[in-house]
């Protein structure tokens, strides 16, 4: 049997005889996709001229506070409204996430601070010793205030059932409760609220970071009815 080429020339191969073997193609090979180089993050603390950013100058005036600052208080340093500071508050928050310090809001004032996960480190640093753990009485009364505030006295007691005159002495001393100003019920008696403090001690940055409170089942708490209820105990 013959194979003829297209040359006109003729190849003679026996049954049973393989062809003459082709020589083998290269294979192709794709040479591998250059790495791709992350595009460099811009910072936010900066402007594009180099100036520092809103958002960095409120961390610069938050660094040297020594107390809550309110943000009315800051956009008028910086010359600015408190729109433009909140949203400058907010992209820190973003900012702080990974790191070790945090933005601790009470009402409309704000504080720079450490990371709560970084408490025990801080003490130790610092030379701390670790703080007595609250009482029951203590932690029952500070949930109260906490949900509630601003709540008086007798309020408190209707709840608790007992006097609470001493505990709330005790939170007092802690800077864990303040008075915020008196209530328009009979004998006007004191109202209380949480502070900063409150909110470092359970590593907190905002009173809505408190878990839910079922409200099905929350007391109403109301005033007393008259000036001999406000007087008792």
């Amino acid at each position: 049997m013959s194979s003829s080429s297209e040359s006109g020339e003729t190849n003679q191969w026996v049954k049973g005889d393989l062809p003459p073997a082709e020589s083998p193609k290269p294979k192709k090979t794709r040479a591998p996709a250059p790495a791709k180089t992350p595009a460099p993050v811009e910072s936010t603390l900066t402007e594009s001229n180099g100036a520092l950013s809103l958002e960095a100058l409120v961390e610069s005036l938050l660094f040297v506070a020594d107390e809550p600052v309110p943000v009315a208080q800051l956009a008028s340093a910086l010359e600015v409204n408190s729109r433009e500071v909140e949203t400058a508050l907010t992209l820190l928050t973003e900012t702080f996430a990974p790191r070790g310090l945090r933005l601790q809001r009470s009402k409309d004032k704000v504080q720079l601070t450490t990371a709560p996960a970084a408490a025990e480190k801080v003490q130790r640093f610092l030379g701390l010793a670790a703080s007595a753990p609250l009482t029951r009485a203590a932690l029952e009364t500070l949930a109260i205030i906490a949900y509630q505030q601003p709540v008086t006295r007798p309020q408190i007691e209707a709840v608790r059932g007992v006097n609470s005159d001493s505990v709330l002495k005790n939170l007092l001393s802690k800077g864990l409760i303040e008075e915020t100003g008196r209530s328009e019920g009979p004998g006007r008696p004191v109202l209380y609220a949480t502070t900063p403090e409150f909110l470092q001690h359970f590593g907190l940055t905002a009173v809505t970071e408190l878990p839910p409170l079922n409200l099905d089942q929350a007391p109403v708490l109301s005033e007393p009815e008259s000036a001999e209820d406000v007087l008792k105990g």
